[in-house]
């Protein structure tokens, strides 16, 4: 299975992401709080197969963080899971590379279905 990243500054989510993600059998690369620690743990985790991101983090936004990581790593692969879900913030994070968007709160269902359409497409 895949190995992926989390990001999202609340403790509780990064939990529920971890709980249903290990559930599909996919491996945790790492866990970020905001959108620095999203860039520092990428590199390290030999580079993971997919990011979760959030969008409301300190120091660095998941927005901002999405279009660094695409620029340092155009084939990186990105998730965002925020309560942002308004049309104009979809399309933005679409826009700046995310290859899906799960509005908060979500289903298991949701996730693993986003997850596994990001993971079968190139």
């Amino acid at each position: 299975m895949a190995s992926i990243l989390i990001a999202d500054d609340s403790s509780f989510m990064r939990l529920m992401l971890r709980e249903i993600l290990t559930r599909m059998g996919h491996t945790i690369a790492g866990e970020a709080c905001d959108g620095n620690e999203v860039l520092e743990l990428y590199d390290v985790a030999n580079p993971p197969d997919l990011v979760t991101m959030d969008i409301t983090m300190p120091r660095m936004d998941g927005i901002e963080a999405l279009r660094k990581l695409q620029n340092l790593h155009p084939p990186s692969r990105v998730i965002v899971c925020s309560a942002q879900g308004k049309d104009e913030i979809i399309r933005e994070c679409l826009s700046s590379g995310a290859r899906a968007f799960i509005v908060k709160p979500f289903q298991a269902e949701q996730v693993a279905q986003a997850i596994d359409r990001v993971l079968s497409s190139s």
